[in-house]
């Protein structure tokens, strides 16, 4: 579940990234309003997640969502989107992946070993 919230969470930031640009610095009250409600919700599963997930980690895939997907929305939105820009979102999406790979694979070693040292102060 902590991966959901921190998909959510990165997904959010691309929604209050772009809405602080439409507040045109929280000048416009509707814009202003819908950032600051997208971001502490984006912020509060952001947390919700760091529960389980490392915060390396954590931060690392949060701000690689909001970046990338940031990017994206820019570039269907009329932003230019040549080779590298294209090239450096596929390496952050690659960095993402990759940390969520190790990451699993670090909880699922460190998930016995809690156990077997459970037992052993149990004993």
């Amino acid at each position: 579940m902590a991966w959901l919230y921190l998909l959510l969470a990165g997904l959010l930031e691309v929604g209050w990234a772009y809405g602080m640009q439409a507040s045109d610095g929280f000048t416009e009250w509707l814009p202003s309003l819908i950032t600051i409600v997208l971001l502490i919700i984006s912020f509060m599963l952001f947390a919700r997640a760091m529960r389980s997930i490392e915060i390396g980690t954590a931060y690392a895939i949060f701000t690689g969502i909001g970046t990338v997907g940031t990017v994206i929305v820019g570039i269907v939105r009329g932003e230019p989107a040549d080779l590298l820009k294209l090239l450096f979102i596929a390496m952050l999406i690659g960095g993402i992946v990759g940390l969520k790979v190790i990451s699993s694979k670090e909880e699922t070693t460190k998930k016995p070993q809690a156990e077997l040292a459970a037992q052993e102060g149990t004993e």
